[in-house]
């Protein structure tokens, strides 16, 4: 249970700095809409922390944490290349029956989005480029010992303060251990998410994964609430809210999403 404990301490945290932390209103509001962009020209750090609770028959859990680096890069007058690694640190006990306890790096995936630096004259935000597995488990449990490729791509629009789009990416295995299952996977996220003056965000998201060479399919419904405030001179964003499980490969029930992202905005 300590694992429970370290993330309902972040989302308690979070929450009570709400009204101990000074903050610019005007530019978290601006930051807030922006972190709704996963295009945005917008240097962010998050650190993502998913506690998953009943996995498998064992009811076991598993601790996630996403370190998410989001880097833009101008490329041109008029283009942007978005890079996003996500990098997970695992720590999981009995997640497949009474497989017992494992801890480490998981395989890290990355993505590079060729985006407009501006949207279309519809207003739609839109990026396209490759997306990499790379096989950087540090332990057979946590990784597929493979390396995939594939195509990802993003699609949104934003309305005043809404807005609703769509990440997805497919990622073949083209390299790896023999004895392990080839990957042939479908990603899809799509989201719609609410602003509110003061930095306050309400996101509504599903990540689907669909397993093509086994039909299974699962996916996590996820309701978040966050906040953008200030460290001092460090623009910061809080966030937390439930995970909801489904479909025919997951073996958790719930879970909770908590955590923190550093912004670093950039000089437009």
């Amino acid at each position: 249970m300590k694992s429970l404990y370290q993330i309902l301490t972040i989302a308690a945290f979070s929450l009570c700095s709400l009204n101990l932390i000074a903050q610019d209103g005007d530019g978290a509001d601006a930051l807030a809409k922006q972190l709704q962009n996963p295009v945005a020209n917008l240097i962010s750090v998050p650190f993502q922390a998913n506690y998953d609770l009943n996995v498998g028959p064992n009811d076991g859990t598993k601790f996630l944490t996403n370190v998410q680096p989001v880097i833009p890069i101008s490329i041109s007058e008029n283009w942007n290349l978005i890079g996003r690694a996500i990098i997970p640190i695992i720590k999981q006990c009995d997640v497949n029956g009474n497989s017992g306890k494992q801890s480490g790096l998981g395989d890290m995936v990355v993505s590079g989005f060729f985006s407009p630096k501006a949207p279309t004259k519809g207003g739609l935000i839109w990026g396209v480029g490759p997306v990499i597995l790379a096989p950087t488990a540090t332990k057979d449990e946590l990784g597929s010992e493979k390396f995939g490729l594939g195509p990802t791509a993003v699609a949104l629009k934003q309305i005043n303060s809404v807005t609703v789009g769509c990440l997805i990416n497919h990622i073949w295995s083209v390299a790896g251990k023999d004895d392990r299952a080839d990957v042939n996977a479908t990603f899809f996220q799509p989201f719609i998410a609410k602003n509110f003056s003061g930095g306050y965000a309400l996101t509504f998201n599903t990540e689907l994964t669909q397993n093509w060479d086994y039909d299974l399919t699962s996916g996590t419904f996820h309701i978040v609430a966050s906040k953008v405030v200030s460290f001092g001179s460090q623009m910061t964003q809080i966030f937390a809210g439930p995970r909801i499980h489904y479909g025919s490969g997951n073996a958790a029930e719930w879970g909770i999403r908590a955590g923190i992202t550093l912004l670093f905005p950039t000089k437009s």
